[in-house]
């Protein structure tokens, strides 16, 4: 069969026009990748990264040095979790001075009830759930080494800014087990969120975090026992797809705060927002960053 000019120039012209089409669909990608618009949040620091490279996808003033509030707990967690031969079972009983400390501070309670023996594991939970400060103190009282309480807690309190460094978390101090501070505890979101990173890597921390509320089994200084039942302060679970975590936090120069991890399509995405003026925007903050670190 013969084929005239007209013919090949209508085949060539096909395909150019398919390459053209093939052209141009290997640049629209990256085009629309590189018009994703950064979001805008209320929260004054912000900081989001891709937690398996730990590549940044989103900054926000993240190396301001700012009061965290109760994410200061993630740091109180991760000490504990890092003590060699760790007896998550073994107990601990709660002293007088725990919830005498609750009351002072009016500070957010686990609402331990003295006498009763806790096992670590549930601490833990107390911790980082309900964010209970008398959990924070228990436990720093535990894993602290001296031969009173004061300097047992002084230690504790020690460790933690040593687990900062190591870390290299260069901008982050500690001068308190749970955030109500003396004036020199603060981090940043880039911080905060790399603490977070490596917290995540224990599996309890994992379980514990993710964990929207739970009913643990205490022993009584009678020897009986007693349910207590914990809420997850972090919203954030069950309500946005493939959160895990982390933790909440707030104070009186710390505002509000959130430290936030979700998976998505075996992606994770890890961030921090610091000083929100309130829950609400906050938790829009983290959601937000959240959907940016996804598409990112």
């Amino acid at each position: 069969m013969k084929i005239g000019i007209t013919g090949i120039r209508r085949a060539s012209a096909v395909v150019v026009t398919a390459g053209a089409v093939l052209t141009a669909g290997a640049f629209t990608a990256p085009a629309q990748a590189a018009t994703l618009k950064a979001p805008t949040i209320e929260a004054k620091g912000g900081f989001v990264m891709n937690n398996g490279t730990g590549k940044a996808l989103f900054t926000k003033a993240a190396d301001t040095r700012r009061s965290t509030g109760s994410t200061t707990k993630i740091m109180t967690a991760r000490v504990v979790l890092a003590q060699k031969n760790l007896k998550l079972d073994s107990k601990v009983t709660i002293q007088k001075a725990y919830s005498d400390y609750i009351v002072s501070k009016t500070a957010s309670s686990a609402r331990l009830i003295v006498g009763d023996k806790v096992t670590v594991r549930q601490l833990l939970y107390g911790l980082m759930l309900p964010s209970g400060c008398d959990a924070a103190y228990a436990l720093a009282d535990r894993f602290g080494s001296g031969s009173t309480r004061a300097a047992r807690v002084k230690s504790f309190i020690g460790k933690m800014n040593s687990t900062a460094k190591s870390l290299g978390l260069k901008n982050t101090h500690f001068d308190s087990f749970d955030g109500i501070g003396h004036g020199t505890n603060y981090s940043t979101p880039r911080d905060l969120t790399k603490l977070a990173s490596s917290a995540m890597r224990y599996a309890t921390f994992r379980a514990v975090v993710k964990t929207k509320s739970t009913k643990q089994k205490v022993t009584t200084k009678n020897g009986g026992y007693r349910y207590m039942s914990w809420t997850n302060t972090d919203t954030l679970l069950g309500s946005y797809p493939g959160a895990i975590g982390v933790k909440t936090g707030s104070g009186p120069q710390a505002k509000y705060c959130l430290v936030f991890a979700a998976t998505r399509r075996g992606k994770t995405v890890i961030g921090t927002v610091l000083t929100a003026s309130t829950v609400a925007h906050r938790t829009a903050d983290a959601k937000k960053l959240m959907d940016y670190g996804f598409k990112k």
